[in-house]
């Protein structure tokens, strides 16, 4: 059944704040001593001279091996993430989430490497008509851009973007460049054209926590409420709502005569409160990745760590209810100051009860995915639709189209009423230009070859832009307890080269914190950068932090203790401040905050630095057992594309990184796929950190769900609760 099913659910819930988690009711993890010196995470030394695994007492029990590996990793981690979990203070507990990134970015486990954006494009959609919020799917949303049938000048999109930061919270923004595009001598259209690079593996939104099968799939139904084009809240299916004075109660007045449809554009029922209700119990029945954003530590409502951990089987005791047909009512465990923020993600989606119950869907214990019965979500047929857009054709790997919902309630007001989605796995990097030149695709990076060719054709100079960063935080991660030498569902692919002895050595090197350091600070992130968006623009999407340093301020002064000293932070402090002064303070020499940002510049490469770390690794290791020298070199396997040049340009960039910043005491294997598909199973699509077949990797990433800093920082929880500690070979 489903709710005990580990390796259906990637995780479990998010850590409660007072030293418990969640759902297992886990004692709090010890905390490991904080260390400028960064020697914390070396074993203890070996009297024999041979090299003894300090884990090999568990190698039968994953869960109890990961918790070890993570105590001794990021138990310090933990300790301040639950403690700013505990805070009452929304000031307070921003600091805190600092300080705990600090001690995240310190433990040298991964390395931020870039977000969305930064690099030169060209464009048929005028800039900020869609909404900008950095956190949920609300940016994934398209009915409201504003596209030209030519590609707009670079002169005009900043010009625009000019009139944005004048207009913004007026609500006269859209009309604005509507008519701005119009005196330019431009042509509106509602048809827009865009790329996507992997099929939905589901077509329920509910059951998935994977970009792939969401970032089409909200163009399908509403929300209570949306984010406009100037990153304004504004009422979707929810005319209005309340909030209690205690803060503890959410009460939303629906819109009446919303209705379901089917993908051919068939009445299926009314919307009404309790298809909310519906939703939310499915999305806690299916355990795919997103029921921890409804526990406690996130929207904290009201039932759901007990429902999720099979404490009940009553869903009855979950704060949500359906107070009459277009009344709907949440209540939570605590006050919660972004909960709103949350309402555009799909954990609070409606669902179309008697339509998911025809496709042989079943509620609490009778849920059963893998039933014969078991229709729902199984492609764009056997869902309902509430939204703008309807899909009337799906094609594996070529074609995703959509058009406007004739029975949509807003119908007529959509600036947009065709979608199409154009497959594209990337091996060819001329073929976005000429599509966007064609006009299949409405926007195009331009990147290495694609500049050239812009150039050629006479199209750079007049219309390429900087694209705006959006808060994806990609990041290169190391395996902490590597388990797979093969892929997982192929053991036939990526095959490691190593030796016994590599894999022991190496699994001992990256157990030792001065070791990841001096990897992750090993890294020309911008020579890395330039081989996929060339030189001119190659810093402007590196990031240094997990969480944006500007993504949230202080609303007041806080005092918190920084290594023992009570140290003040004024009102309106941005969060990267606060990151940087615990760094410093810990004696890690990363830059992570300029003064006014955390993206733009590389303050992680440093070779020097990376050397000086070495040397302390090596000597510690050399007393475990572990001789690290030229002859005996750390080998580190990463996953490459042969049918990707790109990739293989930024996988020899890191390779050749790597190795001369440590002098060759490091050496890097490039494991070779030469298909997109065979290197995502081995870089992505595994489901438990035991299946992750690499040693480093770059192939993933985190967007935020909420604008509250645990949406980033909560992925690297332990006990399944964490969505991306897995990236990390462990739970």
């Amino acid at each position: 059944m489903k709710k005990f099913a580990k390796i259906m659910s990637m995780l479990l819930v998010l850590s409660m704040v007072l030293g418990l988690a969640a759902c297992g009711a886990k004692p709090e993890t010890p905390a490991t001593t904080a260390s400028g010196d960064a020697t914390t995470s070396a074993p203890a030394e070996t009297t024999s001279g041979e090299y003894v695994d300090p884990f090999a007492d568990l190698a039968d029990d994953y869960d109890e091996l990961s918790q070890a590996v993570y105590d001794l990793v990021l138990g310090d981690f933990e300790k301040y993430y639950n403690e700013a979990m505990a805070e009452t203070s929304t000031g307070v507990r921003f600091a805190k989430m600092a300080i705990a990134e600090a001690k995240l970015l310190g433990a040298g486990i991964f390395i931020p490497t870039t977000s969305n954006g930064g690099y030169f494009g060209m464009s048929r959609m005028a800039p900020h008509s869609h909404t900008l919020t950095l956190w949920g799917n609300d940016r994934y949303r398209y009915h409201d851009v504003i596209l030209t049938t030519e590609p707009i000048k670079a002169s005009d999109v900043q010009a625009m973007r000019e009139k944005w930061n004048e207009l913004v919270g007026t609500g006269e923004y859209e009309e604005w460049v509507k008519s701005y595009l119009q005196e330019q001598g431009y042509t509106l259209k509602n048809t827009m054209g865009y790329y996507f690079d992997a099929d939905p593996n589901t077509w329920d939104c509910m059951a998935t926590s994977n970009a792939a099968d969401t970032e089409m799939l909200v163009n399908t139904f509403d929300s209570l409420a949306e984010y406009d084009m100037e990153n304004q809240l504004q009422p979707a299916l929810a005319e209005s709502w309340e909030v209690s004075e205690d803060g503890l109660t959410y009460t939303f007045h629906l819109r009446e005569g919303v209705t379901w449809v089917d993908n051919q554009g068939r009445y299926v029922a009314d919307l009404v409160a309790d298809d909310f209700v519906a939703g939310m119990q499915h999305v806690l029945d299916a355990m795919g990745g997103l029921e921890y954003l409804l526990c406690q530590g996130c929207a904290n409502i009201v039932g759901t760590d007990a429902y999720v951990n099979g404490e009940t089987t009553d869903f009855s005791t979950v704060g949500i209810k359906a107070l009459d047909d277009h009344t709907l009512q949440y209540t939570l465990t605590q006050p919660t100051s972004y909960f709103l923020t949350m309402l555009g993600y799909s954990p609070f989606a409606p669902m179309s009860r008697s339509f998911y119950e025809s496709m042989g869907g079943k509620f609490g214990e009778e849920y059963d995915a893998s039933a014969d019965s078991y229709k729902y979500g199984k492609g764009p047929d056997s869902i309902a639709y509430c939204g703008p857009f309807v899909v009337t054709n799906f094609t594996s790997n070529n074609t995703v189209a959509m058009k406007e919902n004739e029975s949509y309630w807003n119908k007529g007001n959509n600036n947009v009423t065709t979608l199409t989605y154009i497959y594209t796995d990337g091996a060819d990097p001329l073929k976005p230009y000429d599509d966007f030149m064609n006009g299949l695709v409405d926007n195009v990076g331009l990147t290495g070859e694609r500049i050239e060719i812009a150039k050629e054709k006479g199209m750079f100079e007049d219309y390429a832009f900087v694209g705006d960063l959006d808060a994806t935080s990609f990041c290169g991660f190391l395996n902490l307890r590597r388990a797979a030498f093969a892929n997982a569902n192929d053991a036939s692919m990526g095959v490691s080269p190593k030796t016994e002895e590599d894999k022991v050595r190496t699994g001992a090197a990256v157990l030792n914190q001065n070791f990841r350091l001096a990897v992750v600070m090993s890294l020309d992130r911008a020579n890395y950068n330039a081989q996929s968006i060339g030189e001119e623009t190659k810093l402007n999407s590196l990031i240094n932090s997990y969480t944006p340093g500007t993504f949230v301020t202080l609303p007041e002064d806080v005092t918190v203790d920084i290594n023992g000293t009570a140290t003040t932070f004024p009102a309106n402090t941005f969060y990267g401040e606060i990151v940087q002064a615990q760094l410093d303070a810990d004696g890690i020499p990363l830059t992570v905050w300029n003064g006014t940002d955390s993206t733009g510049f590389d303050g992680w490469y440093s070779p020097e630095n990376a050397q000086s770390f070495l040397a302390k690794a090596v000597e510690e290791l050399a007393a475990q057992g572990i001789e690290v020298s030229a002859e005996n070199p750390i080998y580190l396997d990463i996953p490459t594309r042969t049918d990707s040049q790109v990739t293989m340009n930024q996988k020899q960039s890191m390779k050749q990184s790597i190795e001369a910043s440590t002098n060759g005491l490091v050496k890097v294997n490039l494991i070779e796929y030469n298909t997109r598909d065979t290197y995502l199973d081995a870089t992505y699509w595994y489901t438990t950190g035991d299946e992750a077949n690499f040693d480093l990797n770059d192939g993933s990433g985190w967007s935020p769900d909420f604008g509250d800093p645990s949406s980033y920082l909560g992925t690297m929880l332990p006990q399944y609760a964490g969505y991306m500690t897995k990236c990390l070979g462990i739970f």
